[in-house]
């Protein structure tokens, strides 16, 4: 096994070696071919290919994602999509600045500018003056075609949810760090939540969203805002990479499920 391997190409290795199938990486390891008999199957990124077309584009969407939820009635963090300028005026229209900065002006505490698309809290800036949203705007889309604004919310606490089917597999809380993220890559430390009224709000209201979309195998983020839950955001590739520090058995067991129903193993049971 190469050193410095991901956690889910490990884990696939170990699932297709104890079940006779055959394992191709390519591409340093984010594109996976899987081959059993006349069967073949393929990991890319972090997606082993369980969820639809349509999931796995709305979940990598934060925009199209609030929009859904809150078509669906689930409670959720609002995200404003803005198109990169260069991309013309006839796609952006006239007035977006005048947009971001009505929503920076309509949030005292401020606004959260981050990629439409993308994970890991990268490129995520906080903002409260218009220099400040200038600015990261600027940094945004420098690398983006989109970025969404949010209104600035005290996070209370953060619950990832991982469903296979509806079934939360792995529910944990992100104790954060020095940052005011509670991006994991930002110093957050993944606690596994027990059986009780937490765990129970956080895993039904991950469910909701997973059904809103219509997605199968996923983590959802839900925060607690003024006592209230609600969805954050919807990540169809489901990484562990922090969580296998400290639980690497059950990460192995998660990844092991889903390939189950990857390679036909296990019927669904709705």
């Amino acid at each position: 096994m190469a050193g410095g391997e991901r956690i889910f190409v490990q884990a696939i290795r170990r699932y297709c070696a104890s079940r006779d199938i055959a394992v191709d990486v390519r591409a340093g390891g984010w594109l996976i071919a899987m081959s059993r008999g006349g069967t073949r199957r393929f990991a890319f990124g972090y997606d082993i290919g369980l969820n639809s077309a349509i999931a796995h584009r709305l979940a990598n969407d934060k925009s199209a994602t609030a929009e859904v939820l809150a078509l669906a009635g689930v409670p959720c963090i609002p995200h404003r999509l803005f198109l990169n300028p260069k991309l013309g005026r006839d796609v952006v229209g006239a007035a977006w600045r005048e947009a971001m900065l009505g929503l920076l002006h309509g949030n005292p505490e401020g606004v959260v500018l981050k990629p439409n698309e993308g994970t890991s809290g990268r490129s995520v800036f906080k903002v409260t003056t218009e220099a400040e949203l200038d600015q990261a705007a600027g940094e945004v889309f420098s690398m983006s075609t989109g970025l969404v604004v949010s209104p600035y919310v005290a996070i209370e606490d953060e619950v990832r949810a991982i469903l296979l089917d509806d079934v939360p597999l792995v529910v944990y809380s992100k104790q954060r760090g020095p940052d005011w993220r509670h991006n994991l890559d930002a110093g957050a430390r993944p606690v596994l939540l027990g059986d009780g009224e937490v765990r129970d709000a956080c895993a039904k209201l991950a469910i909701a969203a997973a059904n809103a979309i219509g997605i199968r195998f996923a983590s959802i983020d839900v925060v607690r805002v003024d006592g209230a839950w609600r969805v954050l955001e919807i990540n169809s590739g489901v990484m562990m990479e922090a969580l296998a520090k400290l639980h690497p058995d059950l990460v192995q067991a998660t990844y092991d499920a889903a390939l189950d129903r990857v390679f036909g193993e296990e019927r669904r049971e709705h």
